[in-house]
């Protein structure tokens, strides 16, 4: 597009893989800074519901059978803002891929580079795409602490269980934060390698391009993309709202 010599492509190559390994390094930083304020949060948590209720504890005991279904939820709400992230870009490409393909049917010129695409429109298309694709993460993660809560806590009420349902945020917590982390390490960096192994195979190793090495190549880079840049990272922001908003809501979790 730009009509620079092939060794300039060459060079970026180079640059773009490494960026994605220090990419995925910061990343990586930014998991354990996540994981470190969600177990402050944690016990800022159990510290609260600890100083509103007369009835005091310590310890979540995951053999309790809701406290482990609690848990349960909590690791599948991860791995739901994953798919529905992952969707999300999908659905916003589609967008791009029609408006693209209605550019060149109405003028036919730009494949032989005549005349201006709109970019604007292409951009406007991917805002828009994602702000609106945003919301059901967005809800999932807002709303699936406060309803486990809710209906935990007067399962508890009916069962004569006394913090049930504070426990059973308890361990919704911990088990969507290991949940989370191991999940968000896995997404960054597994993302960035699918990108730089295609990259590999395009200098010539394992048949260069054109190869069924790299068709497999440039199928694990469409995955990588979404999973190193849009769900890796947003799970950072996953666990530390489910703590946030768990913390700041204690008071309606307790009977």
């Amino acid at each position: 597009m730009s009509h620079q010599p092939a060794t300039v492509r060459t060079i970026t190559d180079r640059l773009d893989a490494v960026g994605n390994v220090t990419k995925a390094n910061t990343k990586g930083y930014s998991v354990g800074s996540a994981a470190m304020a969600c177990f402050l949060l944690f016990s800022a948590f159990i510290d609260e519901v600890n100083i509103i209720s007369p009835k005091k504890f310590h310890v979540v005991d995951i053999t309790t059978p809701e406290v482990f279904l609690g848990g349960l939820l909590g690791s599948m709400c991860v791995f739901v803002f994953t798919s529905w992230a992952l969707s999300a870009v999908g659905n916003a490409a589609q967008d791009v891929i029609q408006e693209v393909r209605r550019q060149f049917a109405d003028n036919p010129g730009l494949l032989e580079g005549e005349g201006q695409p709109d970019y604007k429109l292409c951009v406007e298309i991917v805002a828009r795409a994602g702000l609106r694709e945003m919301i059901r993460p967005g809800l999932l993660s807002v709303l699936a602490p406060i309803i486990t809560g809710f209906i935990f806590k007067y399962a508890g009420v009916i069962q004569g269980k006394e913090l049930l349902g504070a426990k059973v945020i308890c361990a919704f917590l911990m088990f969507s934060t290991s949940t989370g982390i191991l999940m968000a390490l896995f997404l960054n960096n597994g993302g960035g390698a699918w990108d730089n192994a295609k990259k590999y195979i395009e200098t010539g190793a394992l048949g260069g391009k054109g190869s069924e090495a790299h068709k497999a190549a440039v199928t694990g880079d469409t995955v990588g993309d979404p999973c190193k840049d849009t769900a890796g990272p947003s799970i950072h922001i996953l666990i530390k709202l489910l703590s946030t908003i768990t913390l700041v809501l204690a008071p309606l979790f307790i009977d």
